[in-house]
């Protein structure tokens, strides 16, 4: 009955998420709510990391820009064609991500959000700073939108929003058929326990090497698809404050749950473009949520309800078996 339920709310929410464009007809929203599918898909590479391997990464914003510039880069100046361009795109993130991912990983806990946060400030240094390539503080202007794919055209907001939505499902699909493998479950040991984890013939080191990749593939889909739907890029989408942006939107959610990235992104974009007025406070508004989130309820949102339910389900076994004792 439970996965009935289950699957009817997904159906519900894809088609609230199909048919909101045509409900609300506005174009102001439906370019927000392609911009919070975007983040959506980032927060999920991080999650894959930060919530089932337990390694906390602070570069994710320097990825996400690794993938909007390879796809800024390659359809502006090498002039590729464009689905060729975005498939390389995560392609290169990922490669790059290898190599950070090699020598970051062999650090720990909080040695390990340090040197990934160095990288990301790195990684925004050089874009920021390397004029003749990515043209350093004037960013890249220019970026197509999405090819036309055979008769369907992709340059209109109404059809981009669905493209992302699109890709957002399949993300969403991929990463749950990741978390319930054995690959997934191995993220997990290692997150419980690695030394269990290892004593269990799990290899941590390809393991988290592997959810590693795997994040950053997810931010580097997320900055080609940003690229392409903004059309300009700047260094300001390396900096750390993207990062801490993403990561609000996880916990808020809730870290290692597969709904958190969603509920948490789609709340938070939601709060700030109603909020607007307070920008300027933002961070005076979002840091004390935060924290207490944190300290009253540290699986946030989808992490609490499922907490909740399991509690909820425990009490009515407990009193069922007493019953039936009674009885």
């Amino acid at each position: 009955m439970a996965v009935v339920n289950k699957k009817g709310l997904l159906f519900v929410l894809i088609l609230l998420a199909i048919i909101f464009p045509l409900i609300v007809p506005n174009q102001y929203y439906i370019h927000i709510l392609t911009l919070a599918f975007i983040w959506t898909i980032a927060v999920y590479g991080l999650n894959l990391l930060s919530g089932y391997t337990g390694y906390l990464s602070l570069a994710h914003a320097g990825f996400f820009a690794i993938g909007a510039y390879s796809l800024g880069l390659l359809t502006v100046k090498v002039e590729l064609n464009y689905w060729l361009a975005f498939m390389l795109s995560p392609i290169i993130t990922c490669i790059i991500g290898v190599m950070i991912g090699l020598i970051a990983l062999r650090t720990k806990e909080h040695f390990f959000a340090i040197y990934t946060l160095c990288v990301g400030y790195i990684i925004y240094l050089i874009i920021d700073k390397w004029d003749s390539l990515t043209g350093g503080v004037r960013g890249l202007i220019g970026i197509p939108a999405p090819a036309d794919i055979g008769f369907i055209s992709l340059s209109t907001p109404l059809s981009q929003y669905y493209f992302v939505f699109t890709i957002l499902l399949l993300v969403i699909f991929t990463v749950y058929r990741i978390v319930h493998s054995l690959t997934g479950r191995s993220f997990t040991a290692i997150r419980n326990s690695e030394p269990l984890a290892q004593s269990l013939g799990i290899s941590p080191m390809r393991n988290k090497l592997t959810s590693f990749v795997l994040s950053t593939f997810y931010a580097g889909l997320a900055g080609a698809l940003y690229a392409s739907f903004i059309r300009f890029i700047g260094p300001e989408i390396a900096y750390t404050t993207i990062t801490f942006d993403l990561l609000t939107y996880m916990i808020v959610g809730g870290i290692g749950t597969l709904s958190g990235p969603l509920i948490g992104t789609l709340l938070i974009v939601w709060l700030s473009q109603n909020l607007q007025f307070l920008q300027d406070y933002r961070m005076l508004i979002f840091g004390p949520l935060l924290t207490l989130i944190i300290i009253f309820a540290p699986g946030g949102i989808s992490g609490t309800f499922l907490q909740w339910r399991a509690r909820r389900k425990e009490k009515q076994r407990i009193n069922m078996t007493t019953m039936k004792k009674q009885a």
